[in-house]
């Protein structure tokens, strides 16, 4: 069950499958035309920021 792994998982660890969880979220929003390019560009350079993420 995914609820056991998450527990077992390092804070690090837990923090990355975060992050690809709300940017595959984002990547979903841009390709349905939820939002544009500039939001997106926005909202994950802030993702990226609140939660540390380096520049890939």
């Amino acid at each position: 069950m995914e609820t056991d792994n998450w527990a077992q998982l390092s804070p690090e660890e837990k923090k990355r499958k975060l992050f690809a969880r709300q940017k595959a979220l984002l990547d979903t929003f841009l390709a349905t035309g939820a939002i544009t390019q500039s939001q997106y560009d926005f909202s994950l350079n802030g993702l990226k920021s609140k939660m540390g993420i380096p520049d890939c």
